[in-house]
């Protein structure tokens, strides 16, 4: 039985040594006993470094064979591994790094130039070995956290998430979430050994790491892409990829490569399960996929808290239905038409989510934990959905003011924290705006009568503040912007308020 995430690699290694299980971003090929090889020199690094039980890992990368291969060593290790997009700013990331409080931090340096220059910043030093090339930063008076032998309460994995207080907050997961999460993963995909999977989420997101380990689990083979290229998609399409987890402007990127190939639909015929998540799903989007790839589409709805996937459908080709689907392997729900923003009598509730997925609670916030997980082990997802007539999720709203722009999270207070920094700028209101298949970021903000600040230079000004995902898409200056009594801005009347300002042209 396995009780660690690293048993899934140890697994493969014994019955499949010589399989191929990755192909990277370079083309490099990699069998499961390189990947076991490279997964024992971590470790040994790890030692060296004087890495214990319960104690952090911070891993700075874009995917590349070197953090499979610390992930894995760090739960070998019963250490707890706290994955890092090396795209974040440097003031980004030296927060987290200092709210993980981890023993060592990882830079994976292959195939990400960002991540070797967040680890010059670091003075961090080199180190070479099976898993190619990285900068180590040793910290001091780190405090490990407890170990637990039972895998329902030993953390594996940190993933930070973040709430309207702006506090940084990371998710506590076990290895029993991940393990549980992959396995349902795995079923709703119907994932085969034979399977090649087109892998470029970011193993620093719980869409792309559960995918990860559901792919180890399987004893498949993966495609892990330091960074989506739409190019390499629709190759790899053409040559052996059977499995396509993506988000839905992957899917936009490819549907107008193709055509400009003049190749309107996909007809290699290897192509067997495709799927969206990590964002809204325009039905547009979904029509127009499924005429491109000529299977179903398959939608989901899933969280950071809850390790990924939670619902998923299971559509013919062509059924309108726009739910998330049904409840995923073990998967526990209920609504509360007692929340903010519940209308019951349309049967729309808040939706709290149970099961073996669920998170152990918020890594050093007992506070915040409490108000997110009831006494029998729910979650409250701050989301709004109903429940049709055939038992489908659908999702009404969100009562959270989270952003979700290609994939990744937004959170407005940290773009308003950013943009508030400037000493003309008084306050800030940060709201999302539905677009073709994704959703845009727009802040407004307050300045003083006189002011001659630009909305260019502003945007110069959060640049190096704010992750790219992160950059508002237009920033609109005002000298009022609506409010209650109390001085809070009412978000929902920005976008209305300023439609002729919106109109305009945006700043690239």
């Amino acid at each position: 039985m396995q009780t660690r995430i690293h048993d899934t690699l140890q697994a493969a290694a014994a019955a499949k040594p010589s399989a191929l299980a990755m192909i990277d971003y370079a083309d490099g090929r990699f069998t499961w006993a390189d990947l076991a090889a490279a997964t024992a020199d971590a470790k040994e690094l790890l030692q060296a470094q004087g890495v214990k039980p319960g104690d952090r890992v911070v891993m700075v990368f874009e995917n590349c064979l070197a953090v499979c291969a610390f992930i894995f060593a760090t739960s070998e290790l019963e250490a707890i591994s706290v994955p890092l997009n090396a795209r974040l700013t440097h003031a980004e990331l030296d927060r987290l790094i200092t709210h993980s409080d981890p023993s060592m931090v990882v830079f994976c340096n292959d195939a990400s130039e960002t991540a070797v220059i967040h680890g010059k910043a670091f003075s961090a030093k080199p180190s070479m070995g099976r898993y190619g090339t990285v900068g180590v930063f040793q910290r001091n008076g780190s405090q490990p956290e407890p170990c637990f032998e039972a895998a329902t309460e030993q953390v594996a994995l940190l993933l930070y998430t973040s709430g309207t207080t702006g506090v940084p907050k990371a998710a506590m997961l076990t290895h029993h979430n991940l393990l549980c999460a992959a396995a349902a993963a795995a079923k709703v995909r119907g994932m085969q050994a034979d399977d090649m999977t087109f892998l470029a989420l970011p193993l620093s997101h719980i869409f792309g790491f559960v995918t990860f380990l559901s792919i180890c689990g399987a004893q498949g083979s993966m495609r892990l892409e330091a960074r989506f290229s739409v190019e390499r998609l629709y190759k790899a399409l053409q040559t052996d990829v059977t499995l396509l987890p993506a988000v839905p402007q992957m899917h936009a990127h490819l549907f107008h490569y193709a055509r400009a190939q003049n190749k309107p639909q996909y007809d290699t015929g290897l192509l067997r399960f495709v799927s969206s998540g990590g964002a809204p799903l325009d039905p547009t989007w979904k029509r127009e996929a499924e005429a491109f790839y000529g299977i179903p589409l398959q939608n989901g709805y899933g969280l950071t808290e809850g390790a990924a996937g939670v619902c998923a459908t299971a559509s013919p080709l062509g059924d309108p239905d726009v739910s998330v689907g049904y409840p995923m392997q073990d998967s526990l729900f209920r609504l509360d038409f007692e929340a903010e923003g519940a209308t019951a009598d349309e049967g729309i509730g808040e939706i709290l989510v149970g099961g073996p997925q669920i998170m152990k609670g918020y890594f050093r916030d007992p506070e915040q934990s409490a108000k997110v997980l009831t006494e029998d082990g729910f979650f409250r997802t701050g989301d709004l959905g109903r429940f049709d007539d055939e038992g489908r999720l659908h999702i009404a709203g969100r009562s959270k003011e989270l952003i979700i722009r290609s994939g990744f999270n937004v959170y407005p207070v940290e773009v308003e924290g950013a943009l508030t920094d400037h000493p003309e700028v008084i306050m800030a209101g940060v709201v999302g705006r539905q677009v073709s298949g994704n959703e845009e970021v727009l802040a407004f903000v307050k300045v003083a009568v006189g002011c001659t600040l630009s909305e260019a230079d502003l945007s110069a000004f959060v640049k190096d503040k704010l992750a790219p995902y992160k950059r508002p898409t237009r920033i609109i200056l005002a000298q009022d912007l609506p409010a209650a009594p109390t001085g809070k801005i009412l978000k929902a009347k920005l976008i209305s308020s300023f439609s002729d300002e919106l109109n305009g042209e945006t700043v690239s």
